[in-house]
């Protein structure tokens, strides 16, 4: 199982630390990748990294203001968020894949392949 937490409710330009902690599995062979889905949107990838090497990638979007990072010793997985702007409001959510390679592609992480946590909400207010 995946559990993301860290959502809130914040201001804008304020910083937000998600998290995504595994259980039943270690993190440390999967590709982690983290979505966003604002209402009425579809669920766009925002970041993932790879098992290999441990590359990052990021959305245009989030470039510079985020950052996705690894803790083995914790079995999980964070996403730092700074200067948060009201359009980065979403439902965020990780998904683990047991592949050497992420995207940024929601459909590259199907349920046959990769472990999705439920989603944690967060809300940036201007």
């Amino acid at each position: 199982q995946l559990q993301a937490s860290g959502g809130g409710l914040v201001q804008s330009e304020n910083s937000l630390r998600l998290s995504c902690a595994a259980s039943g599995f270690t993190l440390d062979y999967y590709a982690i990748g983290w979505f966003r889905q604002a209402p009425g949107k579809e669920r766009e990838g925002v970041s993932c990294i790879s098992s290999s090497d441990g590359s990052t990638y990021y959305a245009d979007s989030v470039k510079g203001r985020f950052t996705i990072s690894r803790d083995n010793a914790k079995n999980t997985v964070y996403l730092q968020m700074n200067s948060l702007k009201p359009e980065d409001t979403a439902v965020y959510y990780c998904a683990a894949a047991f592949l050497t390679i992420c995207s940024l592609r929601a459909s590259y992480w199907s349920p046959q392949l990769a472990y999705w946590g439920q989603g944690t909400l967060v809300t940036v207010s201007s």
